[in-house]
């Protein structure tokens, strides 16, 4: 029951917020429309804690550094965004070109000023990131992006993808990892949700230096890390390693490298 109820909250907030923000994107500037679509993911907040009995903790938060920032996160759920949206102040984020699908989403998020780039990857993935990512930089927005691309399920992580590290470092930015177990009580994008208390946590800000291989493998280590420890602790069970799960792209290539030996 608590799920049916938490949908129908869902789509009756996310139309009537996604209605707002349409109207107030005809307004000047952002704000109008920022404040709206804070407002939206602190309503779906209460929402997730009331309705779907998802208690969210935040953690870490004065772990955040001054100024400008770059937040790499681990994907559990759509309540990540939801979670972190409202708990940094000027953040944007970093999505990729399907959510351009959508009527008016993608004139929405470019006027919230979305990083909107080819889900591919690629040159020119990388060189919209460096554009968008450097007017972010100049605004001193704090930037979130999902390194590994894709929702993992709990125990279970993607490969951390390079654009995390070529943003932090052609901007001299750190990384703040976010490690969760919130894919415990809301997994991917499943209807069903499971009561509990979930954890988000803002873990100690990395650099990126000079080695991006190092870069990506500390950032994965230490994300990974932590949410398995979380999970343990949620679940009552021993901390086990995540496990690398190729992604359907991936997959094909390797298929098709086998089928070529």
């Amino acid at each position: 029951m608590r799920s049916i109820l938490f949908a129908c909250y869902y789509w009756t907030a996310t139309v009537f917020y996604a209605l707002s923000a349409v109207m107030l994107s005809i307004l000047p500037g952002r704000r109008p429309m920022a404040g709206a679509i804070k407002l939206y993911t602190h309503r779906m907040m209460w929402g997730m804690r009331a309705i779907a009995g998802i208690e969210i903790e935040v953690k870490g938060k004065e772990r955040l550094p001054q100024g400008a920032f770059i937040i790499g996160a681990k994907h559990h759920s759509w309540g990540d965004g939801f979670v972190l949206y409202s708990s940094v102040d000027n953040m944007t984020f970093v999505t990729g070109d399907h959510m351009d699908k959508f009527p008016l989403i993608g004139g929405l998020l470019r006027k919230m000023g979305a990083i909107i780039v080819d889900n591919c990857g690629g040159p020119e993935a990388r060189n919209a990131l460096a554009t968008s990512a450097a007017k972010a930089n100049e605004e001193g927005k704090r930037i979130l992006i999902f390194p590994e691309g894709n929702l993992a399920r709990p125990g279970e992580h993607f490969r951390y993808r390079s654009g995390v590290y070529f943003m932090a470092r052609d901007f001299g930015l750190p990384v703040v990892p976010v490690a969760t177990n919130l894919g415990l009580f809301w997994q991917q994008q499943d209807f069903n949700k499971t009561p509990g208390k979930a954890t988000v946590e803002f873990l100690d800000p990395i650099k990126p230096g000079d080695d991006k291989n190092a870069f990506l493998r500390k950032l994965r280590d230490v994300v990974e890390t932590r949410s398995q420890e979380l999970i343990a602790e949620a679940t009552g069970t021993p901390v086990e390693p995540s496990v690398l799960v190729p992604t359907p792209d991936e997959l094909r290539k390797m298929q098709a490298r086998e089928a070529a030996a």
